[in-house]
């Protein structure tokens, strides 16, 4: 069976995701496309609540795999 891509605006999430997760800037943005980037922003909020909240390590990936 063949196995299918990710969603872009899921991994576009994801990789906000664990940007905001790191501690990194949002200019840190790779993407130009408006949808990518809102996707990205939106993951790096999530991150960065979640990087405030205390929630590191398997709390985090936790989380990620409700979120997404």
């Amino acid at each position: 069976m063949k196995r299918q891509k990710r969603n872009r605006d899921d991994r576009a999430f994801n990789r906000g995701y664990n940007a905001g997760l790191d501690g990194k800037s949002r200019e840190d943005c790779p993407f130009g496309s408006l949808q990518a980037r809102t996707n990205w922003m939106g993951g790096w909020r999530e991150g960065r609540t979640n990087l405030a909240q205390g929630m590191l390590g398997v709390a985090s990936i936790q989380n990620l795999k409700n979120i997404g």
